[in-house]
């Protein structure tokens, strides 16, 4: 029941000088520990394919991100040591499996490519609503309507909760249109990227129309996949916490752990807690021009309409499926792509005729978009290479193993093994998507045939546990998204939703054994909205009697 609190006082307690030392300390140990694996591998060729070691990068990538703070030198670092292993610690081979094989292969992945191509056109956009000033224009319309920083957080929520299509779009969508009415009410960038991102894949994950749950469909072999998907919505509890959660926390005007301080900070001001304020000033000078709401309301609903009509032309609904075999068959990284680059046509055209910008401001646009993405690209190519190093280390092997020895003999305790497991799994590849192609066919080879109901309790165990891992994870795709979807710090905003996330998590634990027992939906939601709040307003008296002690 002390999740929260541990890490609170763990962040409270750092002191100044402590990062830096912190920093050279972990090198040196990171240092030492390849110098003992290239010794074990090397010389006593001890086996690390599908074993234990294949988690080291990823372990390795997590760990030094949270304790340097430096995002881009420990995914390097991840990189480089799955890539020692990979080649046996041989220098030679280990360039190529860093660059050719690694980075440039990732690069030249179509799936990938595509989503950085989306990440682009997204920045693009973004930049010429603030030029053409409808940016500005929505958050002052926003803001005579939002009155309160709890409405300005509900406002954002609600909008996560429609854009439910990818989590993605979801996440840029949300940042760019909500920022300037956050900023309006002084909410930390990392609250807006806690709420973007704690949106984004639980209300994808439990949405029937989404490309979370084609990718979930596609994975139930021999079963009609959206039916199952649906009636595991009700027993995924993780998501369904989480949003309520949200709720909670701002009702209650309730913040701990490492968010507290950025929410104290951002009333005085200073919405990054990082000393980068000058980066939204910046933002207001290239608002030159004072346009209209529709300068921002009309370009989104076309880039939403663009991505749903881009998304089922991918999954065959032209050539004569139904909508939702389209979306079960559809290719998300295409499809974005296909929709966004309409709705940028769209908004230039748009924009000229009405003369809220020039040509030339207009292709200005391209490259700063292209810069303002640069960061979130980069760490994207990092985690992608990361993960391609652990795939072929085999560490999907390995834990589809301990899951398949053990399944049989688990059998009520199953949904709640489950869920911690796909939180570790996709905690540390970053992926939810990898988490269900590797768990899922696991638990439909083992109950569908003995207990369909357990089956599909322990497939929404799956998904939820992979949220909550994704939602951890520095090197997740969504966190990176969400960060940059809020332009906040990537780092603040992993360390500021942990112990969100761990909250929601360990209230979801507790739910999966009951439903593991009673097998009812009903039941064990309602035992975990009743521990939910409760754990709750355990937090909230806990932080009223440290302000009263302090004052």
């Amino acid at each position: 029941m002390k999740i929260g609190s541990k890490i609170e006082s763990k962040f409270e307690s750092v002191k100044p000088g402590q990062p830096k030392r912190l920093t050279y300390l972990s090198l040196i140990v990171v240092v030492l520990f390849l110098v003992w694996l290239g010794y074990a591998v090397g010389i006593n060729h001890m086996p690390v394919k599908n074993t234990v070691w294949a988690l080291i990068p990823p372990v390795m990538a997590i760990s030094l991100a949270l304790i340097t703070k430096e995002v881009y030198s420990s995914l390097f670092l991840g990189i480089l040591t799955g890539a020692l292993l990979n080649a046996g610690f041989s220098p030679v081979a280990t360039l190529e499996q860093t660059f050719p094989k690694g980075i440039m292969t990732v690069l030249a992945d179509k799936w990938n490519v595509g989503i950085l191509v989306f990440l682009v056109i997204l920045g693009t956009m973004v930049q010429l609503m603030n030029r053409a000033g409808g940016s500005a224009a929505f958050g002052t319309w926003a803001s005579n309507r939002i009155k309160s920083r709890a409405g300005a957080q509900l406002s954002t929520m609600l909008l996560g909760c429609l854009i439910f299509i990818d989590d993605y779009f979801n996440c840029l969508t949300v940042g760019s249109v909500m920022r300037p009415v956050t900023d309006k009410h002084r909410i930390s960038r990392a609250k807006l990227a806690y709420l973007i991102d704690s949106t984004a894949a639980p209300i994808c994950i439990i949405a029937p129309i989404s490309s979370w749950a084609a990718a979930v469909s596609g994975f139930v072999k021999g079963s009609n996949g959206i039916s199952i998907f649906i009636q595991s919505i009700p027993f995924n509890f993780y998501a369904l916490l989480t949003l309520l959660m949200m709720v909670l926390i701002i009702f209650m005007k309730l913040d701990y752990g490492p968010m507290l301080l950025h929410e104290n900070n951002a009333r005085q001001g200073d919405l990054f807690t990082t000393g980068k304020g000058s980066q939204a000033s910046a933002e207001g000078k290239k608002e030159e021009k004072v346009g209209h709401v529709s300068d921002l309301i009309i370009p989104v609903v076309f880039l939403i309409i663009g991505c749903v009509i881009g998304m089922i032309y991918t999954g065959g609904f032209f050539q004569g499926k139904s909508f939702i075999d389209a979306f079960a068959a559809s290719n998300a990284s295409v499809g974005l792509v296909l929709g966004s680059s309409i709705a940028l046509i769209i908004t230039i055209v748009y924009y000229l005729a009405r003369q809220s910008l020039t040509f030339s401001e207009c292709m200005d646009c391209l490259p700063d978009g292209f810069k303002q993405m640069v960061p979130a690209m980069l760490i994207l190519t990092f985690a992608w290479t990361l993960k391609s190093m652990t795939d072929c280390l085999g560490a999907a092997t390995y834990v589809a193993g301990l899951m398949e020895h053990s399944a049989g003999s688990l059998m009520g305790f199953l949904p709640a093994i489950i869920f911690l497991v796909a939180i570790g799994l996709a905690f540390a590849s970053g992926t939810s998507w990898g988490t269900f192609g590797i768990l899922i066919p696991i638990v439909v080879s083992c109950f569908q045939d003995v207990d369909p109901q357990l089956m599909i309790i322990s497939i929404s165990a799956c998904m939820a546990g992979a949220v909550c891992g994704d939602h951890c994870s520095p090197i997740s795709d969504t966190t990176i998204m969400s960060s940059a979807g809020a332009q906040c710090e990537h780092l603040n905003h992993v360390t500021t939703q942990m112990p969100y996330a761990l909250t929601a998590a360990f209230v979801s634990f507790f739910t999966f054994l009951v439903a593991g027992f009673t097998k009812s939906a009903l039941i064990s939601l309602a035992f975990g909205i009743v521990a939910l709040f409760l754990q709750l307003m355990f937090f909230r008296h806990r932080h009223l009697i440290r302000h009263n002690q302090g004052n």
